[in-house]
C-alpha cells in the first residue's frame, strides 16, 4: 500500500509505488478518477482549470474517452497536492481552506492556483513539507 489517501482521491486501488503513478499517467486515468476528485471537494472551476477544460470533459464523456496522457498527469498533480496538504493539516478541512486561500508567499494567489504548472507544485510541496516540520510556510 502506497498512500491511501491518495488512492482515495483518484478513485484507484493497489497503488504501491510512484512507478504505479507513472504506469497510471501512462495508460490513461478513466474519468472515474474525475468524478472521485469532486467527490473528495474539487470543485468543478478546479477541475475546468487544473485538469480539463469543461467541453474537454464533456466530450470524454460523451464518448466514454478515459483522459489523456497530459490530463491524467494533472489529475494525479491535483491529488498528490490534496493528499499532501491532508496529511500536514490532519484533516480534509483544514487543508482544503489553506490550499484556497491566498498566500504572500505565492504573491497572492492559492496553492491550487499554482498547480496548474508541475515547478508551482513543487513550489506547493515544499511549503507543505516545512508546515510538517514546523516551519513557518
Amino acid at each position: 500500500m502506497f498512500n491511501r489517501r491518495l488512492e482515495a482521491i483518484l478513485g484507484i486501488t493497489d497503488l504501491h509505488s510512484e512507478h504505479d503513478l507513472t504506469r497510471l499517467v501512462e495508460k490513461h486515468l478513466p474519468l472515474s478518477s474525475v468524478e472521485s476528485l469532486l467527490a473528495h471537494g474539487v470543485t468543478h472551476a478546479e477541475i475546468y482549470k487544473l485538469i480539463v477544460p469543461r467541453r474537454t470533459l464533456a466530450r470524454r464523456k460523451s464518448r466514454h474517452e478515459s483522459l489523456t496522457r497530459d490530463e491524467s498527469d494533472r489529475a494525479i498533480r491535483v491529488a498528490r497536492i490534496i493528499s499532501q496538504a491532508e496529511e500536514a493539516f490532519g484533516n480534509d478541512t483544514n487543508a482544503a481552506h489553506w490550499l484556497r486561500s491566498s498566500k504572500t508567499r505565492l504573491e497572492g494567489r492559492t496553492p491550487l492556483e499554482m498547480l496548474r504548472t508541475e515547478t508551482g507544485a513543487r513550489i506547493v510541496e515544499k511549503m507543505l513539507l516545512q508546515l510538517d516540520y514546523g516551519f513557518a510556510a
